[in-house]
């Protein structure tokens, strides 16, 4: 009895499915897939299709969502302070402190974990809440030197609102189109606010603008995106001037093929 009861389940699924015109199995199987999907937790209800649409055209600048994905290995140094080497499909980063006052310092960290140890002149921090402290402290500045370097491919991130402000000049002269980007329960600072200004052919990221919170009225500064080079296949940008002035820069910035084994585990 059970054996007629399989064979006719299996009989009724291959008749539905010969009952399918070959028009509609080929449309199940071509269905096109998305170019660039947002992170799931990313607010499409709350974002203008326009500006969705200029985050889109921002991720295929930048070497397209698919290259994006593919890139795993990247290290630079945040204006001349802290360098990090992060391996993105993992979580695992190292971050080399070169200021004078921590010129010795490395933090060996997973930001998905939070496990990780600490050295400074060349001893492991053997104390678990001292560890803890500056572990907390290293994923925070992780977090905050990432995101000026990576930013144009996050733009439908989890948390993220787009909205699409219309067309303005950046500090250099430029007519982009701007879209705002602001936050909600994620990062250190989800009350920040981001002015992104886009090109409108090449559609690179030019500028940005600060707001500490989303009810600012003015930015806390303005910042240009410049020298765009392709590192492995994506692209990206190492010159920042600030406020039309001090120029700053993304050093050693670099995507690498491989680490050596351990590299993340040993100072």
């Amino acid at each position: 009895m059970k054996n007629s009861v399989y064979f006719y389940l299996i009989l009724t699924i291959l008749v539905i499915n010969a009952c399918q015109s070959p028009e509609s199995q080929q449309a199940i199987v071509n269905e096109p897939q998305e170019e660039n999907p947002a992170i799931p937790g990313f607010n499409a209800k709350g974002s203008d299709p326009k500006a969705i649409e200029l985050a889109d055209a921002v991720m295929k600048a930048m070497g397209g969502r698919e290259n994006w994905d593919q890139t795993r290995y990247t290290t630079w140094k945040f204006f001349g302070n802290r360098k990090h080497t992060w391996d993105r499909y993992t979580g695992d980063v190292k971050i080399e402190y070169t200021q004078d006052t921590v010129s010795e310092r490395v933090v060996l960290l997973n930001v998905n974990t939070m496990e990780g140890k600490v050295q400074h002149n060349g001893e492991a921090f053997s104390d678990a809440d001292s560890v803890a402290v500056l572990l907390q402290q290293a994923k925070g500045q992780w977090i905050n030197d990432s995101y000026w370097v990576f930013m144009p491919f996050k733009m439908k991130d989890s948390g993220v609102t787009l909205k699409y402000v219309g067309t303005d000049s950046t500090l250099a002269g430029v007519p982009c189109e701007v879209v705002s980007m602001t936050f909600s329960e994620v990062g250190n600072t989800p009350d920040n606010k981001y002015l992104v200004y886009i090109h409108p052919e090449s559609h690179d990221v030019l500028q940005w603008d600060y707001y500490p919170t989303v009810t600012d009225e003015s930015p806390r500064f303005v910042s240009s995106w410049d020298a765009y080079k392709t590192y492995g296949n994506i692209r990206l940008s190492s010159d920042r001037v600030f406020n039309g002035e001090a120029m700053r820069k993304l050093e050693e910035l670099a995507v690498l093929d491989s680490l050596s084994e351990g590299f993340f585990k040993e100072f």
